[in-house]
């Protein structure tokens, strides 16, 4: 376990300790498009339907905005808290290449987020830059999603499947989703119908042909099973389904290949300069089990650091 205690106050929740646990690092490795830092280590973080205020004072973090009860359902697996990233970080530091970008992005963790926000928010990301991503993922949460009033700001929530079912082919262009949008259009259709027969009838079935759209049957595959299921919704390739399995189904072996974690794997491997599946198979057989913890941290590493290869 990453902290000492945990102790509930009338207006905010507090982590004491903390180790192995950054904001920033958190926040600026690629994984997370919903968040907004409105003081140094200070963040608005949406996810869930819940906003929180999440700071860092020195070795405790802080939670306003949050409830006892909201705290042990939500933010502790949220943050993944019930797992000790020292073990983690000494078995990847064995590679010494991979031991620089561990203590460079010593705060890193993996984020578990929601599913469907996870699905949309990268096919959102094909072939896109984050501030623009940003930007579409906050106008659908502005359009359907619910408005969280807090400290006089509005924001708003990432909108669930019920809220945005309706959504035509014209209104998701004009988040400016692009070339994009059609694919949206489709996985909301596709896990609109999936979930209505979801708790009587999980996964696929002859009641419910759209069940393999079932993010919870999608989930609950092995990690294989898992990446080659979410390759069948529409925008859907290999590096979004590593996405979308590492960030919010826990499918750890998951090793999102981007330009970034490319280029870091060139650098530091010497990783034959082709195909990205290429790389991601490579990555996945150094690393095993702990391929998407290694990916984080080469990922934040070459960003921060705008690796290049010659």
């Amino acid at each position: 376990m990453d902290y000492k205690a945990v102790k509930s106050y009338d207006d905010y929740i507090m982590i004491e300790e903390v180790k192995n646990f950054k904001l920033r690092h958190i926040f600026e490795c690629g994984q997370i498009f919903r968040f907004w830092e409105i003081e140094e280590n200070n963040f608005i973080v949406i996810a869930f339907g819940k906003l929180i205020e999440v700071k860092e004072e020195g070795n405790n973090v802080i939670i306003y905005n949050t409830t006892w009860e909201d705290f042990n359902n939500i933010w502790l697996r949220y943050f993944d808290l019930g797992r000790d990233y020292s073990i983690i970080k000494e078995d990847l530091s064995k590679d010494t290449l991979l031991k620089q970008s561990i203590e460079f992005g010593y705060g890193v963790r993996v984020l578990n987020q929601d599913p469907f926000e996870m699905l949309l928010s990268f096919i959102i990301s094909a072939r896109n830059n984050i501030p623009s991503i940003k930007k579409t993922v906050n106008k659908i949460s502005t359009k359907w999603g619910k408005e969280i009033n807090y400290k006089g700001t509005i924001y708003y929530a990432f909108p669930s499947i019920d809220e945005i079912k309706d959504a035509s082919l014209e209104d998701i262009q004009e988040t400016g989703a692009s070339f994009r949008s059609k694919y949206i259009v489709d996985t909301i259709k596709n896990v609109y119908n999936a979930s209505i027969n979801e708790v009587d009838n999980p996964g696929i079935n002859e009641e419910c042909p759209y069940g393999k759209y079932d993010l919870n049957y999608i989930r609950n595959l092995s990690d294989d099973e898992c990446h080659d299921a979410l390759q069948e919704f529409k925008g859907v390739g290999s590096k979004v389904a590593d996405c979308i399995m590492l960030f919010s189904m826990e499918k750890t072996s998951a090793f999102p290949v981007d330009v970034w974690v490319k280029r870091a794997m060139i650098h530091f491997y010497g990783a034959e300069d082709s195909s990205l599946n290429k790389i991601r198979i490579f990555a996945r057989n150094k690393f095993g089990k702990l391929s998407g913890f290694a990916q984080q941290y080469l990922f934040y590493y070459a960003r921060e650091n705008k690796i290049s290869v010659d």
